[in-house]
């Protein structure tokens, strides 16, 4: 079992190195493929590892230093928790749903060891234009994702449906000002990633 050393973090004013090339990120970062939730098992990473995650995810360009978003993170009973609550709101909407819908709800957050709710959490009216505030919460999601790559599991960013949902959200603690940008499921990966077809990135160059 390899011993997981959390990366130091570093002291407030404290000199930064400059950056230096890593063909070995270049690598992973070009071979970056999300592993589907339902393809992950455990073990989900350690609570060491856990606060790694989250402390470099919130390792994000913030304009304003806002910090516009928390985490509210899902292990243990408390998945399944969730998941009563997403089976009792189906339930209601979909009085008729056979029997393998409502296990599919009620199963979502046990698909991964852990999930991260990702919760951009704006504030209006300010200086900072809202669009940035919630941009920041969007890369604090991929960052999870690449750091949780390089501790050797499996990550996928998701939102389905109960990300959308207001009765969900109110069962979560969301606040008027606050959205999930995405919840991020955690594990080992079960079953290997295979790519998918990508268009090319579109391109102009401004001439002037």
């Amino acid at each position: 079992m390899t011993i997981f050393n959390a990366p130091p973090a570093p002291q407030d004013g404290e000199i930064l190195t400059v950056p230096a090339a890593s063909a070995s990120m270049l690598t992973r970062l070009a071979r970056r493929r999300s592993t589907r939730a339902i393809d992950m098992s455990g073990p989900g990473p350690s609570r060491e590892q856990l606060d790694a995650l989250l402390r470099i995810g919130a390792r994000v360009p913030d304009h304003g230093k806002l910090f516009p978003w928390r985490f509210i993170v899902f292990e243990g009973e408390s998945r399944a928790r969730f998941g009563e609550i997403l089976e009792e709101i189906t339930r209601a909407d979909h009085p008729d749903a056979p029997p393998e819908r409502l296990t599919l709800e009620r199963g979502r957050f046990d698909r991964a060891p852990v999930v991260i709710a990702v919760i951009s959490q704006v504030t209006v009216p300010h200086k900072i234009p809202e669009w940035e505030q919630v941009l920041s919460a969007g890369a604090v999601c991929q960052t999870m994702l690449l750091a949780a790559d390089a501790m050797g599991f499996g990550a996928q960013w998701l939102t389905e449906w109960y990300g959308y949902d207001a009765r969900v959200l109110a069962r979560l603690g969301l606040a008027a000002n606050e959205r999930v940008a995405g919840f991020i499921y955690v594990g080992t990966q079960a079953v290997p990633a295979v790519e998918r077809p990508r268009k090319a990135p579109s391109v102009t160059r401004w001439a002037g």
